[in-house]
């Protein structure tokens, strides 16, 4: 949302601009709570990471929590900044995360192995050339929701064979932080001019970010704990001080 202040990095060249008044703290940070409410995103991938390493999941999970990670920092320098080229390290990122989601869920069922990756890996690459080069409005929203509606059938098919409790319960948090996340970020953007009048603002936009960092952990624990099922590592769901969930697993000695 434009304001008068004046800023370190310039005049906004950013496609898109969120209902939070520019450089309203900082003259370095245009949309303060927009990049402030990206930390728990990293901080959370960063828990996954460890697990990940500290059990010896498979790489593509230690690349997945990375790629968390890497969206939630381009995310920053997008809001922090608002110019165009943060932008679309914020948006690229946010492809190449739902590429990556798709290979994980349907590499299991996959019979040419390499064929995949190699399509997946020259996809991201040519998206990142093309958007580099055109600037996407509606249209990269579009084609983002058609990448997240090719990874929901699949989801469900591994939440319906899923026998655990408490693996089920992670998937059912996982649709509600969606589900709350994508009303916050509808009444941030069509709301807008009734919000800018209330006294407080919720910044509907940044508890976005708060919701899809929590939804994108619990998404990541769920496959792992799918994974972990198919490579026979006898799998279970466990809690860091009763609250956060993670997968803790039983290799069998021969692996």
């Amino acid at each position: 949302m434009a304001d008068a202040i004046s800023s370190f990095w310039g005049p906004v060249t950013s496609t898109t601009e969120c209902c939070e008044k520019n450089y309203a703290y900082s003259s370095y940070i245009a949309e303060f709570y927009n990049t402030i409410s990206n930390i728990p995103s990293i901080l959370l991938a960063l828990i996954g990471l460890v697990n990940a390493l500290r059990q010896r999941f498979e790489k593509r999970f230690s690349v997945l929590h990375i790629s968390n990670m890497i969206l939630a920092i381009g995310s920053m320098l997008y809001h922090a900044t608002l110019q165009h080229v943060q932008q679309q390290s914020d948006e690229t990122p946010m492809v190449w995360e739902m590429l990556l989601y798709m290979y994980i869920l349907h590499s299991p069922d996959w019979h040419y192995r390499s064929t995949m990756p190699i399509f997946l890996f020259i996809y991201g690459a040519l998206f990142a050339i093309v958007h580099s080069v055109v600037r996407f409005g509606i249209g990269f929203k579009v084609h983002y929701v058609i990448l997240c509606l090719l990874c929901i059938p699949r989801m469900y098919k591994y939440y319906i064979y899923t026998q655990d409790t408490s693996a089920k319960r992670i998937a059912k948090w996982y649709v509600a932080t969606l589900f709350l996340g994508g009303l916050c970020w509808f009444f941030d953007r069509a709301f807008c001019k009734q919000i800018s009048g209330w006294p407080i603002n919720p910044q509907g936009h940044a508890l976005w970010h708060i919701f899809m960092g929590f939804n994108s952990y619990l998404a990541n624990t769920f496959m792992m704990f799918c994974r972990a099922q198919q490579r026979g590592w006898t799998p279970k769901i466990v809690h860091v001080m009763g609250i956060l969930p993670y997968v803790k697993i039983e290799k069998p000695k021969t692996q």
